[in-house]
């Protein structure tokens, strides 16, 4: 008997690992998408991969721990030494200045990635 001619008459062939294979059929159950080929399809040609440079998210994180780090040994100097309430009410002042934008911007990434 013929069989009439396939709707999808080319073949896709995609190599994989185990643990890629088990995070796919974890998407495919959250979708609830059965079909492998159905998902595939639907994640080739309506899905979307995001490639977000978070270099300048690194570097302000990096610029985080130092100035978190350098107030620890202002801190600890203060303690030992003392200094002037002033001055700590001013490093307090910069430290929360450089925090907020860091953490409005890491608020805004995490909402993309959930997305």
């Amino acid at each position: 008997m013929n069989s009439p001619k396939r709707k999808r008459d080319i073949h896709l062939h995609v190599m994989v690992t185990a643990e890629e294979l088990e995070l796919i059929r974890e998407r495919m159950a959250e979708a609830g998408i059965r079909n492998a080929g159905a998902y595939m399809r639907k994640m080739a040609l309506g899905g979307y991969v995001l490639h977000i440079d978070l270099s300048p998210v690194k570097e302000l994180v990096s610029l985080q721990r130092r100035c978190s780090n350098n107030l620890n040994q202002i801190a600890i100097h203060a303690n030992s030494y003392g200094i002037y309430e002033h001055e700590i009410k001013g490093l307090q002042k910069d430290y929360a200045a450089l925090w907020k934008p860091l953490s409005e911007l890491l608020g805004q990434l995490a909402a993309i990635v959930k997305m």
